[in-house]
């Protein structure tokens, strides 16, 4: 019988649909002028974390290709733990314990991968910088923003790095236009920003 479809790999098949949809959410969202891949990243703070997630790359590699990476050798370790189980006992493994062993094995592939990735995509845009200092900095909007509904915008850091922001109105702005410029006035929290549209097209930030 075919491993693929067995109700025991239900658990690999979901990261595989899960895979999918992420591809598409990121497709999607680079049609309209913004990037998933951008937006995950600017919710982490501008230090990498210590710990398993440090261990992991989380902060150095970007995100989403880590959690990209994560599920596709989750789901084919699990391919094959049941492929090695049906050949060998003639029934797959119960999901109970093939979706920890697969999850488990998969880890030191990821960081493996995450190291290379590390190395060859420095995350100079997020790290080079912290993000108070940029109030004050012109950014571009990405997307339409409205008061508590932010969008993102990219800015410049004193280096000429891009980094990637959430931006809203200020108090006094009821939105911000897609491609305009705004003027960053207001740290929100971490990467969120209230910015006004920008009212001096000669500042560049």
């Amino acid at each position: 019988m075919n491993p693929f479809v067995l109700p025991a790999s239900l658990p690999f098949v979901a990261a595989l649909g899960v895979l999918l949809l992420l591809g598409l959410v990121e497709g999607l969202s680079l049609l309209f002028g913004a990037s998933a891949w951008h937006w995950l990243d600017g919710m982490i703070e501008h230090e990498p974390p210590d710990g398993f997630l440090g261990w992991m790359h989380v902060g150095r590699a970007p995100l989403l290709v880590l959690l990209a990476l994560l599920l596709t050798a989750f789901a084919l370790t699990g391919f094959a733990l049941n492929f090695i189980a049906m050949a060998s006992f003639g029934a797959p493994l119960p999901p109970l314990l093939s979706a920890p062993v697969a999850l488990l094995a998969s880890l030191p592939a990821v960081r493996a991968l995450g190291t290379r990735l590390a190395r060859w995509m420095p995350r100079e845009e997020t790290y080079a910088v912290t993000f108070d200092s940029l109030v004050g900095r012109v950014a571009h909007m990405l997307g339409h923003a409205r008061p508590a509904y932010p969008a993102q915008a990219k800015v410049a850091d004193g280096n000429g790095h891009t980094l990637y922001l959430m931006v809203e109105p200020d108090e006094t702005v009821d939105e911000l236009a897609i491609d305009s410029d705004v003027l960053l006035v207001r740290q929100i929290s971490g990467s969120r920003f209230a910015a006004i549209p920008n009212p001096r097209p000669d500042l560049l930030g």
